[in-house]
């Protein structure tokens, strides 16, 4: 048995998936606006969370965990191209996107707090995970300043 229970190792594969997820979308997101600020917010909320699937894949291998490839998941494909569907048909395109961000990082918080809540993480694991889950929420909060200002 590893260090981990199947319960906390599939959770934090779900994690890793959700954040490479997260990744793609930005990106995709980043591609579908116009305004300057929002496209270099998107693309670096991308290289953020492609960090965050690198830093979880390594600490998880590091901890004799077997993470899953990073390929993502079914509803996060599905996720992307209704992105892609709903700048092509959508008014008000970067409205649009903050509010899907915005929807997708209540998600990826919500994620951080049942593994840090309900499972058993040694303390170098919980560290990156709070660490990464307090970035998200940084990024939450500016996705309501950038929504206010546009």
């Amino acid at each position: 048995m590893g260090l981990f229970s199947k319960k906390t190792e599939d959770k934090l594969n779900d994690l890793v998936k959700k954040a490479y997820d997260a990744e793609k979308g930005y990106r995709k997101v980043s591609e579908n606006v116009n305004n300057t600020s929002l496209k270099n917010f998107f693309a670096e909320k991308a290289r953020e969370r492609s960090g965050y699937v690198n830093e979880l894949t390594s600490v998880l291998r590091s901890q004799g965990m077997e993470v899953t490839d990073k390929d993502g998941s079914t509803a996060g494909t599905l996720h992307r191209a209704w992105i892609d569907t709903k700048a092509i048909f959508s008014r008000d395109n970067e409205e649009s996107m903050l509010e899907e961000v915005k929807t997708g990082e209540k998600a990826a918080i919500d994620d951080y707090d049942d593994i840090l809540n309900n499972c058993e993480l040694n303390p170098s694991v919980r560290d990156l995970l709070l660490r990464q889950k307090n970035a998200i929420q940084a990024s939450y909060n500016k996705a309501d300043y950038l929504e206010d200002i546009r």
